[in-house]
């Protein structure tokens, strides 16, 4: 039990100086989304969504709507059907 608590007390020590220094961001291929919106139901910290504006070929196209809140873990673009989503990570 206390090999579990330290592990515990561990891991957040690391989660807060590690984790917290990588910021997400993604880049997407408007003209190829179709706004399947799997991206926006995939996405576990809800930084995507459909935009009203619509690419040349009609559909809604996916974007980031709360950018701040992105952690990179490339969720959105496992799911993206057409690879339309580029996922990069920045240190801070």
């Amino acid at each position: 039990m206390i090999f579990r608590i330290i592990y515990l007390h561990l891991w957040a020590i690391l989660k807060k100086n590690i984790m917290a220094k990588i910021k997400g961001a993604i880049v997407v291929n408007i003209e190829r989304c179709k706004g399947c919106n799997l991206c926006v139901v995939a996405c576990p910290s809800k930084v995507l969504s459909l935009n009203n504006e619509a690419n040349s070929k009609g559909y809604n196209y996916s974007y980031m709507a709360f950018p701040d809140a992105c952690v990179g873990c490339s969720a959105c673009a496992y799911v993206c059907p057409d690879a339309c989503i580029t996922v990069y990570k920045v240190k801070l």
